[in-house]
């Protein structure tokens, strides 16, 4: 019997797909593994195998996580992170300049979701060839709050090198509306890739997701790409309403401004985050953003010992 060590794929049934230095293996998860609580083992987990001399793999061991993607467990009851990726790196918000226009909306829940896992992100603006001017809407919006846009074109080859780069060596979330490109994007970089992700799109692109499980697709290189279904319900992740100022980082020098210190920077007096929208110190409508997330993630008081501002 032999042990090595490789990078969780995916989730299939029973099984998992793991990706070792020797090639892609079936693995099983010890007796031991099956009965502890919680998510075992998800995309991304680099477990130890033991590899039996018929060719049967089995998963003995899982290395601890450096960084987790997570979401609220579905269930009544106080609210516990659900796992969705571990080891992510990165989260790579595409949009596009055009055909479909922007939804700043969809870009601000998936940047929020990168932030309450405190993951970097990075925009990706695809397309630009269609229009060049949407880099400077964009710029203005997200370059307050430290985000990089990126431009990209995969018809007039703008900007591929710079997302290789990007890409290259880290395990990568990738996530944006339908019809942005994102295939397209990962294909140019490395032709033959885009089937898989393809066939992950295809399934899985319609916003009616059967599965909340990830999948992650080896990166020529290095890294991984991580399809991750059920970001689309980035509104429903249940971030908690107190700390959701913070996951907009232009707000964050305002937050402790404000007159009360519990402010929900909704209707409050002096609400030093509302004042600096209306004085152009962030964007208006960034802030509307933030006012319609918060109202889908609020939950009732039970969630929190913690008095809400009025």
């Amino acid at each position: 019997m032999a042990v090595t060590t490789g990078v969780v794929l995916a989730r299939t049934g029973s099984t998992y797909r793991v990706h070792t230095e020797g090639g892609e293996r079936i693995a099983a998860l010890r007796g031991k593994l099956k009965h502890q609580s919680g998510e075992r083992v998800v995309a991304g987990d680099v477990v130890e195998l033991e590899l039996q001399a018929d060719g049967a793999a089995t998963i003995c061991g899982v290395r601890p996580r450096r960084s987790v993607l997570a979401r609220r467990a579905a269930g009544e009851g106080r609210p516990r992170p659900q796992p969705i990726a571990a080891n992510v790196d990165q989260v790579v918000v595409v949009a596009a300049a055009r055909d479909p226009a922007p939804n700043f909306r969809m870009i601000d829940r998936f940047l929020v979701i990168a932030e309450a896992n405190g993951l970097p992100a990075v925009i990706v603006l695809n397309k630009i060839d269609l229009d060049r001017a949407a880099l400077e809407a964009f710029q203005q919006r997200y370059s307050p709050a430290g985000y990089q846009s990126l431009a990209t074109s995969v018809k007039v080859r703008d900007g591929l090198a710079a997302l290789r780069d990007l890409l290259r060596g880290r395990a990568t979330v990738l996530t944006g509306p339908s019809g942005v490109g994102k295939s397209s994007l990962v294909n140019a970089l490395h032709p033959g890739l885009d089937l898989r992700i393809g066939e992950v799109t295809e399934r899985w692109g319609t916003g009616k997701h059967t599965t909340r499980a990830a999948q992650l697709v080896p990166f020529v290189g290095g890294g991984y790409v991580v399809d991750t279904p059920g970001l689309q319900a980035a509104g429903t992740w249940g971030v908690d309403p107190d700390a959701l100022g913070a996951c907009f980082p232009e707000f964050r020098r305002f937050l402790d401004q404000c007159r009360f210190d519990n402010c929900r920077h909704l209707s409050e007096p002096q609400c030093a985050v509302r004042q600096a929208a209306e004085q152009g110190k962030v964007d208006p409508d960034r802030l509307v953003s933030y006012q319609r997330i918060y109202e889908e993630v609020s939950v009732p008081s039970w969630s929190s010992g913690r008095r809400r501002g009025r």
